[in-house]
């Protein structure tokens, strides 16, 4: 992890609800089963250091069945079956930039190239969708999106879905882009993800501010 990540998660480890959000984390991974694995939940801040956030996705909280979860929204490990929001995901690049559909759900080269694969809330009990809910990940999530919008580098935010879009209201900087679109689950798709083409628009943005492109291919 980056220097700047670093300081940022130390700085927010002074403050009580952080505190209080550790103890109930340590807690939980003796006691439950919990995802992604503990080593893995900072992974997003490993993968993508602070300085090269290009585009932030932000997702609600990792997968809950065994062997998904790997710390990056969206994504899951190789050999997994691709879930069905990353289904409508690759489905919408393939709409919107002719590549096509891979068979892996592991985004980490997205994160090597500066897309911060960023979950609300970071763990998870096994089986218990949103469990891990209101207990301070929200906050420091929250927190490290203040950060991010102050930082002056140009950066996309992709904010899918309702809890998402709330998220617009603390980016401020004019050096940003926001877009905002329905969520890519099988639910809402159709209500406006599909075809929002907010990944050719991505690479507008990045390439006109001179912050280089991403490659949307999945590798594997």
């Amino acid at each position: 992890m980056d220097k700047k990540w670093h300081d940022f998660i130390l700085e927010e480890s002074q403050k009580t609800y952080f505190q209080d959000l550790e103890k109930f984390v340590n807690e939980a991974y003796k006691t439950t089963t919990v995802y992604p694995p503990k080593e893995e939940i900072f992974q997003c801040f490993k993968l993508t250091p602070f300085d090269n956030v290009k585009v932030i996705i932000v997702g609600q909280d990792p997968y809950f069945n065994e062997h998904q979860a790997q710390g990056l929204c969206f994504s899951v490990r190789k050999g997994v079956a691709i879930p069905p929001s990353l289904v409508n995901i690759y489905k919408e690049i393939y709409s919107d930039l002719g590549i096509r559909e891979p068979n892996s759900g592991d985004l980490t080269s997205w994160a090597k190239q500066g897309v911060l694969l960023l979950n609300a809330v970071l763990t998870v009990e096994a089986l218990k969708p949103l469990s891990h809910n209101k207990k301070g990940w929200e906050e420091f999530t929250l927190e490290m999106i203040k950060e991010l919008n102050q930082d002056d580098n140009p950066k996309v935010f992709m904010l899918w879905g309702a809890k998402a879009g709330e998220k617009a209201q603390y980016i401020t900087n004019p050096h940003h882009l926001i877009l905002k679109a329905a969520h890519p689950s099988p639910l809402s798709a159709y209500n406006g993800f599909f075809g929002c083409k907010h990944f050719s628009k991505a690479n507008e943005f990045l390439k006109k501010n001179n912050r280089g492109v991403i490659d949307w291919e999945v590798k594997v």
